[in-house]
């Protein structure tokens, strides 16, 4: 991508991510409603997220200096022990999972992010925050098919994991017509765990894209 063509914006967020093997189960449990409901837009399983922060997007310039800041989070907040639980949805249409274990931590680190980005200057919609992982939209019009899926949901329990990074994410929404997709900026362990921060990207070029989180 050359100077010409690179976007002066980027659309991000901060999340938490559940690890390849809770993912796997729920896809397991989830296995089912891919059949019984094909025509849902689903979310790929690698791009499942809990938000902590939406910033929406955001001048290019702005997302450097959010790394340092995060990365002394991370640092500071002991990786809350979380699980995913039943289901739901928002406005008939968005498929969610609910997350349990450690709220009180959850919701601390979740304050404190989004403290610490406002007081770096960084203005974002103020949406209250509400711990779950979207899985899967209804087209336009389809006001069934999520309350079926989730009611099917409603008593999977899965196992307990740690959340051992926070990650800045970026994705493609709005910049592409193909299927949504997500990918680091930068990533840190919480409570320095171990491990060096898995860096995704470099220098102030952002993703390809960026987009609405959930």
């Amino acid at each position: 991508m050359n100077e010409e063509t690179r976007p002066a914006t980027v659309r991000v967020f901060i999340a938490l991510a559940p690890p390849d093997h809770a993912k796997e189960e729920l896809a397991r449990e989830l296995g089912p409603s891919y059949l019984t409901h094909p025509r849902m837009r689903w979310n790929r399983v690698e791009d499942w997220h809990v938000t902590l922060a939406f910033l929406g997007e955001l001048p290019v310039g702005a997302v450097p200096p959010l790394r340092p800041l995060l990365s002394g989070l991370a640092a500071a907040h002991r990786p809350p022990g979380l699980a995913l639980r039943g289901s739901g949805t928002f406005d008939d249409r968005v498929l969610w999972s609910g997350v349990d274990g450690d709220l009180d931590a959850l919701r601390a680190l979740a304050a404190d992010v989004r403290t610490a980005v406002r007081n770096q200057g960084v203005a974002f919609a103020e949406r209250p925050f509400r711990p779950h992982l979207t899985l899967a939209r209804a087209r336009r019009g389809d006001l069934s098919s999520a309350g079926e899926i989730a009611a099917g949901l409603s008593g999977f329990t899965g196992v307990r994991w740690p959340a051992a990074r926070l990650h800045l994410v970026g994705s493609n929404v709005g910049r592409s017509s193909g299927p949504i997709h997500y990918r680091d900026i930068e990533a840190w362990p919480l409570g320095g765990g171990a491990g060096a921060p898995a860096a995704q990207e470099t220098g102030d070029t952002p993703p390809d894209g960026a987009d609405r989180a959930d």
